[in-house]
């Protein structure tokens, strides 16, 4: 008689890591002091610096995480210096 096979265990699911939702302020270098906000409701993300108060709004998507939101922040805020570099 032969033995009865056993069932494979599945392969443990890899867990994902959750991404950050709060950053370091580009502007008064502050860590963990810009936190992001997403508003689907109405398609806005927001980034805001509990410190100095600067702000950054964009437009999201369903898809859009708060890295993307403040990525976009820190984008727009070289872009205007190299601009501003240029200029003079």
């Amino acid at each position: 008689m032969g033995k009865r096979k056993s069932r494979a265990k599945p392969p443990p699911k890899k867990r994902n890591d959750k991404l950050d939702t709060v950053f370091s302020c580009p502007f008064c270098n502050h860590g963990t002091s810009v936190e992001c906000r997403i508003d689907m409701k109405n398609l806005i993300g927001e980034a805001i610096c509990g410190i100095c108060q600067e702000s950054f709004s964009t437009t999201v998507t369903a898809l859009t995480e708060a890295i993307d939101i403040y990525s976009e922040w820190i984008d727009e805020c070289e872009r205007v210096n190299n601009v501003e570099e240029d200029g003079a």
